[in-house]
């Protein structure tokens, strides 16, 4: 209310109001003195506004004098207007554009600048001596505060208030303290999901200060349950310690065997009532028995000698229920007695018919009808369970990654859509954007609406966001693997690896991939190492099956010639091979009457090439085949064969229109220079005509044009290599190939299947086509038909692991101390044959074994019977080697011929002489047959079994006591112990045949003939005649001249060992025999524990060795202590992705401060081209030494990794740094237009613009690294630099993202 009266000057109107204010609802009344200028339409008043409290204020009713008017109070800066002409009838309200409260103040910008900088002057620096900063500081008068360095963040609040209520009204009784768990925890000290969210500065990429979430599978137990596990950890003897009465009842349970019971010896009739009586009691008590069984174990854990193979879920298991049912069903029960299978194939065969009863609101409806196998899928997404899914290219594999996006949307959770190459992220975003609207991306150089909740990355982005423990990963339900089988790449397929095992355990995984033949063992691997159930759906079924053809025209009377290889079904047709191989001879041969014989090699000229394609296009645009996509192994042939269809014009007057506008508008954002770039304009001839060309060459605006007209079927013809058949559904009527061979880098080979089908499985378009069609060009020849039938219809690439150490990984593991590079190394599917389970198994019987073995006797004369085990078993090992060294040489084959005298020790004989009658041809199981000497009686006998060796130490040759006999065997090279200097004539057949003969019933008592009775003789006179039972053997240095290290060394060995068994007192021992196979055994038991202790151990990995290499090396440059602690240096290296520790050491050593910006963008384009050229560059002399520079500190660092161990030499490290792009990428910052800059080099357009966008993403990086150091000179350089290459044609924004 206002009330006003007129005073007698009749000049002032003096206004006085009051209002009640009430500041944020605590009842606190406060007094508002305002003063206000008010205008009225007549006259300029000052109103003093006086505004006490609402109490005790006395304000008269509202009389006739009283002028109506109204307080407006205007915004935020305590203004106020008056409204004198209210509304009829209408009370008067003082009126605000604020909600009701006190008006929030706000200084005015002099005021604060005057604060800021002239009344506190805690912003001048103490130290700097200038001379006007000290007369500042006179004026100022400003004290040091050395307390205020001292600054650290107040400790999180350790309690908190809980409302007790009353139970029934609901009010508020009383307030307690509550003490807060882990409030300590934030992203700097815990793997924990329950941490503190960090700034939301860092919560999209997170921060490389940040520990990771806890990975999955990897959980480490904590100390209590530690101490319990050691409580409950006893071993339950089921058979003798179990009470029978439990406390408080009369009777109890009967656990002894009843088996017993019924198997009794007379039957008579009241043993049979008394069995049948038993029965019915039998099946309760074997229940019960169960029953006690379950509840004794349930405590009892696994035994294991690792922590993280024990899961807190399983230590808690036996104390809390199960949360939910849903939990439930995705954590399968650890049972540690069986070997648990992980993947669990689907059978898509049966049709799923109740699937809308289960799902009967899903979340994505599509306008078709599912196949079977996306159905399955699809109920293992509602039931959220993890799944691989392998099927053909356009299947329908995109259907189970857009119900997980659906699904998420509505659970409000997010998904992760990650792919190998950028251009199929952004195609998916486009497709995934039109679908479902909040679709984000994020990619090296770009970020779309990053708060989506389906976000697309390539894989390396997510693996950056789980070391840094982006805050997204919270939120996440579902992350999509799409091409899985690029892991095999080895470059890039680690990346896959650490992301799998990096992935917290509340993220349910997704994988799509072309069909592979080992995705069981595949998604076992990922089972075990997330202990979560993986479901495989595999189908082989095409959508649009495929007919694979052979073409041999090449000219307009021949371009009919094509002849189906294998047809829809998946036959292959021989008869098809021969007839185009004659349709090709018939040619040829002709060829070759007027011109001589024929060329047989693989390449053909440019002129006949030229008549190959005229003549297919045409046939098959008659045919209407097209659109064709015809793959080409080389950018240059690409190229070629487009340009040879110059005559050719495939499109319509409409078509060409639509081609013109498409492609105008398209490259409207491109600046005037750029539009006239010589491969634009032969691109959009080549358009306009229907034909395209598509390769890593090509400039990335274009490849996207090609791309998009492609997909609406305006390009008739499409040159495209192997990189356009990689994830994007862009199929087609054919597919043709202009060759079967490939250059992978090392060298040519012939494609593998998996190429093959994934490149040929383009061809067909759903809906659209019956069949899709495949044809070879059989340009030269025809392709050989094993070659053919290997690559059509062979297995598919399996997946092998691309596993390997890199610095950035080691560094971000060792910055965690919770996480161990050894626990990655042991998940990585490189190692996943390792199989623990069974390994522990296996061990804890052994130990058990260990117990039960009698003791040892090593006491008086046996005292020394260890160490003699010990020798026998290394003068065995060495013995055996020498042997092998000895049969593997050329001389020792020679020696070991038929008529050879040896020395025989196995099972049976014990230093017997034999003569060899016949060697084996099988060059791994060598067998030698000998006819050897043995006593009369003995022929058969396998003799005792001589554990203690006795031959080692007793070398006397073995003579009959009785009568002399002889045998016929097969010996192993280990029976042979000695080659004796001695040969005997023998007519092995006629020994041979004798003596089987003999061993027929009917001849077995004939006398031996002749040839057997002479050799047996000789090999008697011979060992009789042996002076002290011994016999010169063959030595191995001397007579056989083997002189390799390790022969000579052994033979010597042999010798000392053999002496110093004479030494032993055990031998003589009456009971040694007895003790010695105790001994055996025993030792046999203890080395196949201590054999899988180290299989399951950490030393057993394949890649430690070079993890203590690496490890060494970041040592000797200080990126990591002695005791690992990661120092400034390693925490540099961990912001850099590749050739990190290159990069680091010219940020330290300071290469980059004398450059300016274009120089260091130029400098640092060696990280990332790949290419060689045969330009010479042509650059600045700062330029020069810094390149220098930089091979210096590449020189140096290969030279360090050589020397610690790593297989790499230092010139092959040298050399993965090419400078062939510096002259370009330095023009390029420093403006020049991208038309003269395709000038300088023969590099092609399209590599230089993805040369020069992954250049940004490093000088991000080295920005990163900069503000690390402190360097923040060097952090505004490199900004400088990526603002002078991000400009124009390079970094102009995708067409699918706008």
């Amino acid at each position: 209310m206002l009330a006003t009266s007129e005073a007698s000057t009749k000049t002032t109107l003096v206004a006085t109001f009051s209002f009640h204010l009430q500041s944020g609802g605590h009842g606190q009344n406060q007094d508002v003195v305002c003063f206000c200028l008010v205008r009225s339409v007549s006259f300029v008043v000052l109103l003093l506004l006086f505004c006490c409290c609402f109490f005790s204020a006395d304000v008269p009713p509202v009389g006739p004098l009283d002028l109506p008017m109204s307080l407006l109070e205007m915004g935020c800066s305590g203004r106020f207007e008056l409204i004198t002409r209210p509304l009829p009838d209408q009370p008067l309200a003082p009126q605000s554009t604020l909600p009701h409260g006190l008006p929030p103040t706000s200084l005015t910008l002099e005021t604060e600048v005057e604060k800021q900088f002239l009344r506190d002057p805690a912003w001048l620096p103490i130290h700097d001596t200038d001379f006007a900063f000290q007369k500042f500081l006179k004026v100022t008068e400003r004290k040091v505060n050395i307390a205020s360095l001292l600054n650290c963040t107040p400790s999180a609040l350790h309690s908190g208030l809980s409302v007790v209520r009353d139970p029934t009204t609901g009010m508020l009784l009383d307030f307690t303290e509550v003490l807060l768990e882990n409030t300590g925890m934030s992203a700097k000290n815990s793997l924990s999901l329950q941490r503190q969210p960090g700034p939301p500065s860092e919560s999209l990429r997170g921060s490389n200060t940040n520990y990771p979430f806890l990975p999955g599978g990897m959980e480490e137990l904590t100390l209590d349950q530690i101490k319990n596990k050691s409580e409950l950890e006893t071993a339950i003897d089921f058979e003798n310690d179990l009470l029978r009465v439990p406390p408080g009842l009369k009777a109890g349970m009967d656990f002894t065997d009843k088996d017993a019971k019924l198997a009794k010896p007379e039957v008579n009739l009241m043993s049979l009532l008394s069995t049948l009586e038993d029965i019915p009691d039998l099946q309760p008590e074997a229940e019960e028995k169960e029953e006690g069984k379950g509840s004794e174990e349930a405590p009892k854990l696994p035994r294991t000698n690792s922590l993280e193979d024990l899961g807190i879920k399983d230590a808690v298991s036996s104390s809390s229920p199960p949360e939910t049912g849903k939990e439930e069903k995705s954590k399968p029960k650890e049972n540690p007695v069986e070997n648990k299978k992980w993947a669990i194939p689907v059978n898509i065969t049966s049709p799923c018919d109740d699937f809308y009863k289960r799902i009967p609101n899903p979340a994505f409806k599509w306008p078709f009808e599912l196949d079977v196998f996306q159905k399955q899928a699809v109920l293992r997404l509602e039931a959220h369970d993890s799944v691989f899914v392998a099927a053909h290219t356009s299947a329908g594999k995109t259907v189970v990654a857009e119900y997980a996006i659906a699904l998420s949307q509505k659970h409000m959770t997010r998904t992760i859509y990650t792919s190998p190459i950028k251009a199929l992220s952004n195609q998916k975003f486009r497709d995934f954007k039109n679908t479902f609207g909040d679709v984000g991306l994020l990619t090296g150089d770009v970020q779309l609406s990053p708060e989506s909740s389906c976000l697309i990355m390539t894989t390396e982005i997510l693996r950056s966001m789980l070391y840094n423990g982006s805050e997204v990963i919270r939120d996440l339900e579902w992350v999509i693997f799409d091409e899985v089988h690029y892991i095999n790449d080895a470059e890039r397929g680690v990346v896959w690896e650490e992301v799998l095992i990096m992935l917290p355990d509340h993220v349910s995984i997704i994988l799509l991939s072309a069909t592979v033949p080992n995705a069981l063992e595949f998604s076992e691997w990922i089972g075990r190492i997330k202990k979560k159930h993986i479901y495989v759906i595999s189908t082989m079924k095409r959508p649009v099956p495929l007919e694979h053809y052979l073409y041999t025209g090449n000219s307009t009377k021949t371009q009919k010639e094509m002849f189906l290889l294998v047809d829809p079904a998946g036959n292959f047709m021989t008869k098809g091979y021969y007839t185009a191989v004659d349709a090709k001879k018939e040619r040829t041969s002709k060829h070759a009457q007027s011109f001589g014989t024929k060329n047989t090699s693989h390449s053909t000229t440019a002129s006949q090439d030229r008549a190959v394609w005229l003549t297919l296009v045409h046939f098959l645009s008659r045919r209407q085949q097209t659109p064709v996509v015809a793959f080409t192994f080389s950018r240059t042939r690409c190229d070629d064969n487009a340009r040879s269809l110059d005559s050719m014009d495939l499109t319509t007057s409409i078509e060409k229109a639509e081609i013109h506008s498409f492609f105008q508008k398209s490259l409207s954002r491109l600046r005037g220079g750029d539009r006239q770039l010589p491969q634009i304009l032969v691109m959009r001839d080549l358009l306009k005509r229907g034909i395209a060309v598509h390769h890593s060459g090509i400039l990335p605006i274009l490849k996207e044009v090609i791309e998009m007209l492609f997909s609406r079927g305006l390009v008739k013809v499409l040159f495209a290599t192997e990189t356009f058949a990689m994830g994007v559904n862009m199929p087609a009527r054919t597919v043709v190939f202009d060759s079967i061979r490939k250059h992978d880098g090392t060298g040519f080979r012939n494609l593998l299947p998996g190429e093959y089908i994934q490149m040929a499985g383009r061809a067909g378009r759903r809906g659209l086509d019956a069949t899709g069609t495949v044809i070879i060009l059989c340009k030269a020849g025809v392709h050989e038909m094993a070659a053919l039938h290997v690559m059509m219809l062979g297995k598919p690439t399996t997946l092998h692991s691309q596993f390997r150490l890199t610095y950035t990984m080691i560094l971000n593991l060792l910055r965690v101390e919770a996480l161990r590079v050894t626990d990655m190394m042991r998940r990585s599917f490189s190692e996943s044959h390792r199989d623990t389970q069974a390994q522990e198994k296996r061990i804890s019987q052994l130990k058990r074994a260990l117990s039960t073995l009698p003791p040892l006797d090593t006491e008086g004369q046996l005292s020394d019977l260890m160490p003699y085990y010990h020798t026998v078993t290394e003068l065995r090992n060495t013995t055996e080697a020498l042997q092998r060294a000895m049969l593997e040489s050329v001389n020792g084959l020679k020696a070991l011929s038929v008529g050879r005298v040896v020395v025989v020790n196995n099972k049976q004989h014990l230093n017997a002489l034999g003569v060899i009658l016949q060697v084996s041809n099988d060059s791994v199981n060598r067998t030698f047959t000998a006819l050897i000497i043995c006593e009369k009686g003995n022929e058969e006998g396998e003799g005792n079994n001589n554990a203690a060796f006795p031959h080692l130490f007793n070398t006397a040759l073995f003579i009959p006591e009785g009568p002399c006999s002889h045998t016929v065997q097969k010996l192993k090279l280990q029976d042979v112990s000695g080659i004796t200097v001695k040969t005997l004539k023998v007519i092995p057949d006629r020994i041979i045949d004798n003596y089987n003969k003999r061993q027929q019933p009917r001849f077995r008592h004939d006398p031996p003939g002749q040839a057997i009775s002479t050799a047996t003789q000789e090999l008697l006179r011979l060992a009789e005649a042996s002076p002290g039972g011994k016999i010169a053997t063959l030595d191995p240095v001397n007579d056989l001249q083997l002189k390799s290290m390790d022969v000579v060394e052994g033979s010597m060995r042999v010798r000392v060992l053999q002496d110093s068994l004479k030494d032993f007192n055990c031998i003589h021992s009456p009971t040694f025999a007895e003790q010695f196979a105790r001994v055996k055994e025993r030792m046999s038991v203890q080395e196949e524990l201590d054999q899988l202790l180290f299989l399951v151990s950490d030393q057993s990995l394949t890649l430690l060795p070079e993890y203590h290499q690496r490890i060494k090396v970041l040592q000797s440059l200080q990126y990591v202590d002695s005791s690992g602690a990661v120092q400034l240096k390693g925490r540099v290296a961990c912001q850099i992705s590749s050739h990190e520790l290159l990069l680091t050491e010219l940020l330290f050593e300071n290469v980059l401060s004398p450059l300016a910006p274009e120089e260091s963008a130029a400098l640092l384009s060696c990280l990332v081209f790949t290419q060689n050229t045969q330009v010479e560059p042509h650059i600045t002399n700062t330029l020069q030494e810094g390149i220098k520079r930089v091979l210096s500190v590449a020189q140096r660092i290969g030279e360090l990794q050589r020397d610690c161990g790593i297989p790499q030499t230092a010139e092959e490290f040298v050399g993965q740094f090419k400078f062939g792009l510096t002259e370009v990428v330095y023009c390029w910052a420093r403006g020049m237009p991208f038309a003269e800059i395709a000038q300088l080099t023969d590099v092609q357009e399209g590599t230089v613009v993805r040369c020069i966008q992954r250049l940004d993403e490093v000088l991000k990086e080295v920005r990163q690294a900069a503000r690390i150091v402190g360097d923040s000179v060097l952090g505004s350089k490199m900004e400088r630099a990526s603002l002078a290459i991000r400009r124009d044609i390079v970094f102009t924004a995708s067409l699918y993202t706008h």
